[in-house]
């Protein structure tokens, strides 16, 4: 629901996520916690897809890291990401046209979040799920 604001408290390391189609409330490390909110801010701009527990996945559209609030949803939420190994031939060549060093610059992170591959290793975390097939249409 886009548009209704939760605040999440700064100092709280706890997140909602799925686990066995059960809500379960963990504890999320705060280093994880940090890199989830990083990732997040990096792929604001392209559309990235998440979700948060109890609700229907809906594009990235706001982080106010002041009140912790993302999207007006309560709790953190999870990206849909593609494996790197999912790359295909084609993207493969228009990475390489694009970044052609393979160097961390940031065309490199720019390409890879445009295209929402997860580079951070998010999704064996538990912090992302794996985007279906032709979930992100470029």
């Amino acid at each position: 629901m886009i548009g209704k604001k939760v605040v999440i408290n700064p100092g709280t390391v706890f997140a909602y996520i799925i686990s066995n189609n059960k809500n379960t409330m963990v504890n999320l490390k705060q280093e994880n916690r940090e890199l989830l909110l990083k990732d997040l801010c990096a792929r604001l701009p392209y559309g990235v897809i998440v979700y948060f527990d109890g609700w229907n996945p809906e594009k990235l559209t706001d982080i106010d890291l002041h009140t912790m609030v993302v999207n007006g949803m309560g709790g953190l939420p999870k990206p849909y990401l593609r494996p790197m190994s999912s790359m295909t031939e084609e993207e493969r060549k228009e990475y390489e046209a694009t970044c052609p060093d393979w160097n961390e610059t940031l065309e490199t992170y720019d390409w890879l979040n445009a295209h929402h591959f997860d580079y951070r290793d998010l999704i064996p975390m538990g912090l992302a799920l794996e985007a279906t097939e032709g979930m992100y249409k470029l």
